[in-house]
């Protein structure tokens, strides 16, 4: 795999140390793009999961440990005619922003990624990454949180609270809330799972769409599972489908492509899957997701 063009990733470096400012000027003067009207359907390439800890991909611990191949992946990636965007932290974001990356392209900053991958306090997921304030000034599409609900938890009402009050302040600036909402549970050897049964996906997606004071600018980012009718049928908010790290690629393009034909369902936000692919292609991989999204009809 090869990047869409050579890079000087020492520049970045250099840039970040004498002319820190020059990321707020990238940002100031990026050519956007509007959010899809009609039938249209979204592909979002999301690279936010080093920040939590979470660098493995299938069988690859640290997979996800190199920026600089990182980077490579996501240029690829963004090259590609059919995706529409990029979610991902600020460090992520401000490098793609340097290299002229994310012209003509949606951008979400991810929120809360202080509920490490792994860790006890895992569902006492912090904000700290972007908070709505600095995506407005970055000129940003929109934010994305992750909001895991363990009854079992106490952490999990100060989680709720931290993703709602997000809810609030993106909509008071007309910004898209991307809530990515999970029912969890801890299983016997204290890790955390996500429960991805159609009854449990409901109960999640009940409880995050009646987060914050309007939910006129939230959009759900939630898993293709069984039931995807009755799953759709939990909510009028628009959906997004997101990637994971499946075990078989080519079920996860099955399952995709019989979600994307609900109406409520508005497209893809994938990373893992799309940027480390078992054979490495990445531009293959991203094609024949788009071309999935483009086949897809409300």
């Amino acid at each position: 795999m090869a990047p869409s063009r050579p890079a000087d990733y020492g520049r970045l470096t250099h840039l970040r140390a004498t002319r820190p400012e020059a990321i707020a000027e990238s940002a100031a003067r990026r050519r956007r793009r509007g959010l899809p009207g009609g039938g249209e359907r979204l592909l979002i390439i999301a690279a936010d999961h080093p920040a939590r800890g979470a660098l493995g991909v299938r069988d690859r611990p640290l997979a996800m440990a190199s920026r600089t191949d990182l980077l490579d992946r996501l240029r690829v990636a963004l090259s590609r005619p059919g995706v529409d965007g990029i979610l991902a932290t600020p460090d992520v974001l401000e490098d793609l922003l340097l290299l002229g990356a994310l012209e003509g392209k949606l951008a979400f900053g991810s929120m809360n990624r202080g509920g490490l991958h792994g860790s006890v306090f895992e569902v006492d997921d912090r904000f700290t990454g972007f908070d709505a304030a600095s995506i407005d000034t970055m000129r940003l599409d929109g934010g994305k949180m992750l909001c895991r609900i363990d009854p079992s938890d106490h952490a999990t009402a100060t989680a709720l609270e931290s993703c709602a009050r997000a809810v609030t302040d993106l909509a008071r600036r007309r910004l898209v809330a991307m809530v990515e909402p999970f029912w969890s549970r801890r299983s016997e050897s204290g890790a955390l799972r996500n429960d991805l049964s159609p009854d449990a996906v409901i109960r999640a997606i009940s409880i995050a769409q009646a987060l914050g004071v309007t939910s006129a600018y939230t959009w759900l980012k939630i898993p293709a599972v069984a039931e995807m009718e009755r799953v759709m049928a939990a909510t009028t908010l628009p959906a997004l489908l997101l990637g994971g790290d499946p075990p078989d690629i080519d079920a996860a393009y099955a399952d995709w492509h019989r979600a994307l034909s609900l109406p409520g369902v508005r497209g893809l936000v994938v990373g893992r899957a799309l940027l480390y692919p078992p054979d490495d292609d990445v531009a293959t991989a991203v094609d024949g997701a788009a071309a999935l999204v483009r086949e897809a009809r409300p």
